[in-house]
């Protein structure tokens, strides 16, 4: 296990070196994303200014304040509470967001399938995995919404967040093909034949 702090954007090198229960802090750049921005943008073709390429996105609709644009406040909303989603709802996205956008880590609670690992294996990209629960704590780590695109599906919106010491975060998907969550799940098979085993039913 290592650990890793990556100022975005990074490369796809950059992302091969991770491997599942390293971990990274991020720096610089992170976008939020959820459904409705997704949907508009792969189901119904609408495009973005924003550059996502070699960036994260992260799984969230924050709680913000609608203020007067200053320089503390350049797209004109104030960050209150940035939590982090359920994933697993937005696996189709997966691949588009990479190939389409160039996004290289998907930062956001619960894991992803199949369709997502396959994903990170071909192009390069990684799961980068955060603890329920700890909203007002990422909130610290966002220091500025520094601008908003597609803001008529706010809280969906796509946002730009500047970011300082966004982690630790722990690799939970890597580009080799490996998932916690695939071990989690293969352990627990296991676990739940011997326990069959031992009262004498068999499966």
């Amino acid at each position: 296990m290592a650990h890793y702090n990556l100022a975005t954007p990074v490369t796809e090198e950059d992302i091969r070196k991770l491997r599942i229960n390293d971990t990274v802090t991020l720096q610089n750049t992170l976008f939020g994303i959820r459904d409705a921005t997704q949907i508009q943008m792969f189901d119904h073709g609408r495009k973005t200014h924003f550059d996502l390429n070699g960036h994260a996105v992260i799984h969230t609709a924050p709680n913000v304040r609608k203020v007067a644009v200053s320089k503390e406040f350049p797209a004109g909303y104030e960050p209150i509470c940035i939590g982090t989603t359920t994933s697993d709802r937005m696996e189709r996205f997966t691949r588009p967001l990479m190939t389409q956008n160039g996004v290289r880590m998907i930062v956001g609670k619960g894991g992803m399938r199949e369709d997502s690992a396959q994903a990170f294996k071909d192009l390069g990209g990684v799961y980068l995995a955060i603890i329920g629960g700890t909203a007002a704590l990422e909130t610290t780590w966002i220091e500025q919404i520094e601008d908003v695109d597609m803001d008529d599906l706010n809280p969906e919106s796509l946002w730009r967040f500047k970011i300082k010491d966004f982690g630790p975060l722990l690799v939970a998907m890597d580009s080799h093909g490996g998932s916690i969550y695939q071990e989690v799940k293969s352990d627990v098979a296991l676990k739940k034949e011997a326990v069959l085993k031992s009262l004498g039913i068999t499966s």
